[in-house]
């Protein structure tokens, strides 16, 4: 398991204090994003074995019955916090920089961030071991390794067209190469650095992606 930052175990959130220092509990759409980082925290640190309700409810401020009246299983709470725009992978931006080493810095820079974030560490493993359940590492997929390849080949098109790339490596392919790299890293070291983006960019895309001259007359 990827290592948690640097807040200790016993860090759990615990319900806000109102002006007179009674305990209050979140409600509405903050408890509702509190939960949802909760069932990352807990899917980091623990793995999604040791996943329970009884664990995410004191982490998030509430109490486990909120949880079960909300989703049958944990692995539907995942569902949902996966899918949310905020503290999910539901909203991925497009960069546009004008050139394509600086849209491929900030779209795999950005992943990269993610990656290094609880929700970012959680999902290492629903991707490494497909006996979890299927629908969560299907949900991984959808949700943050084909947006940035859609996004990635978009950006290839659009520097293709500029000339700033050969068209042959507008391909699915090529486009995947990016954010599989970037994965392997944070997989193999746990932390991916700005300049292992950098690296990956002009080492690897860059050149993999070149126009591609053709070959002048004999002289």
């Amino acid at each position: 398991m990827l290592p948690h930052p640097a807040d200790s175990a016993d860090s759990a959130p615990r319900p806000a204090a109102d002006s007179a220092g009674r305990s209050t509990r979140r409600r509405g759409e903050a408890l509702t994003r509190a939960i949802y980082r909760a069932a990352f925290e807990e899917l980091a640190r623990h793995g999604y074995d040791a996943l329970a309700f009884d664990k995410l409810a004191p982490r998030a401020g509430t109490g486990k019955s909120v949880l079960y009246r909300r989703w049958p299983s944990p692995a539907e709470l995942l569902l949902d916090a996966m899918n949310d725009p905020v503290e999910g992978f539901a909203d991925s931006s497009v960069p546009d920089t004008g050139t394509l080493r600086g849209d491929l810095l900030a779209l795999l820079g950005g992943l990269a961030r993610v990656l290094d974030e609880p929700r970012g560490r959680a999902i290492i493993p629903l991707l490494t071991d497909r006996g979890r359940p299927p629908e969560l590492h299907d949900a991984v997929r959808t949700l943050v390794i084909v947006p940035h390849q859609d996004i990635l080949i978009g950006r290839l098109r659009a520097a293709a067209e500029r000339g700033e790339a050969d068209p042959a490596a507008v391909t699915p392919l090529i486009a995947s190469v990016g954010p599989r790299l970037i994965l392997t890293e944070t997989m193999q070291k746990g932390h991916v650095s700005e300049e292992d983006v950098v690296a990956v960019v002009d080492d690897v895309l860059l050149p993999l992606t070149a126009p591609r001259h053709p070959a002048g007359p004999n002289p």
